[in-house]
């Protein structure tokens, strides 16, 4: 009987302990939980680059890849001339304006004031891929050039003028240094380290500071959904098909920069 109650009371302590080393395990695993919950997160590090926060040192663009002459949205540039239900051709005159600038495109969509230390990061990386064979634009002020044309519209068709800018597509990621530590750490990214998914295209431009890009005059059979649509749309900013893909109701012409009166 005796030995049955020291055998209870052991066991009774071997508990106590057992229950007293619980709440110390979990204490250990929260402390580097607590630790790491302070750090810079990417969506912070974007607003405070986009803000040029003081707490910051310093925040810049660092490039992991680069695609130069790939070409910009397809962008009608002239009104529509409408040559419907006439059995003959016209030679109209198409007069338009195209001009392109600095885009940069980051997850979030924040913009960046080129006065900014991104900003500044930005223009010098823009440095970096300017050549003697590809010039392009570096800053976010626009360039441009105005043309007049004369050039012959199809029977039953109407007609306008599409342009597809030259650049050069740099992405890469943020890298943004604090000031003060932030749990040991001053250096934080978004979105990661070594991503390639914030892009700044820069457009490319010709010897005289024009834009260099594709000009090509579009022909579209009347009566079909393709000139409805244009036609319903005015001239109206919409999607339009890049050159040659318009389908079989399209017809595109290229045409050379050099053979374009520019203004």
């Amino acid at each position: 009987m005796t030995r049955t109650g020291r055998g209870g009371s052991h066991r009774s302590k071997k508990k106590r302990i057992l229950l007293f080393l619980a709440p110390v395990a979990a204490l250990g695993l929260a402390v580097p939980l607590m630790y790491s919950a302070g750090a810079a997160t990417p969506d912070e590090v974007a607003a405070d680059c986009a803000a040029d926060s003081d707490k910051l040192e310093n925040c810049e663009f660092v490039d992991v890849q680069n695609k130069p002459n790939s070409l910009g949205p397809n962008e009608r540039v002239t009104s529509v001339t409408d040559n419907c239900g006439v059995t003959s051709t016209a030679t109209k005159t198409f007069s338009g304006t195209a001009a392109v600038t600095r885009v940069i495109q980051t997850g979030d969509g924040f913009s960046v004031d080129g006065g900014t230390k991104l900003g500044n990061s930005f223009f010098e990386i823009g440095a970096k891929f300017s050549t003697t064979e590809i010039n392009i634009k570096r800053d976010d002020t626009t360039s441009s050039f105005s043309f007049t044309r004369s050039d012959t519209v199809k029977a039953d068709h109407i007609a306008f003028f599409m342009w597809s800018h030259k650049r050069t597509d740099v992405s890469g990621f943020i890298r943004a240094t604090y000031k003060e530590a932030q749990d040991g750490q001053t250096v934080f990214f978004t979105p990661s380290e070594g991503a390639a998914t914030v892009h700044v295209f820069y457009p490319q431009l010709l010897a005289s500071g024009s834009p260099d890009g594709r000009l090509w005059l579009r022909n579209v059979q009347c009566g079909t959904p393709e000139a409805d649509g244009i036609i319903n749309s005015g001239n109206s900013i919409r999607t339009e098909p890049g050159f040659g893909e318009g389908g079989a109701n399209v017809t595109d012409v290229e045409v050379p920069l050099s053979d374009v009166s520019i203004s």
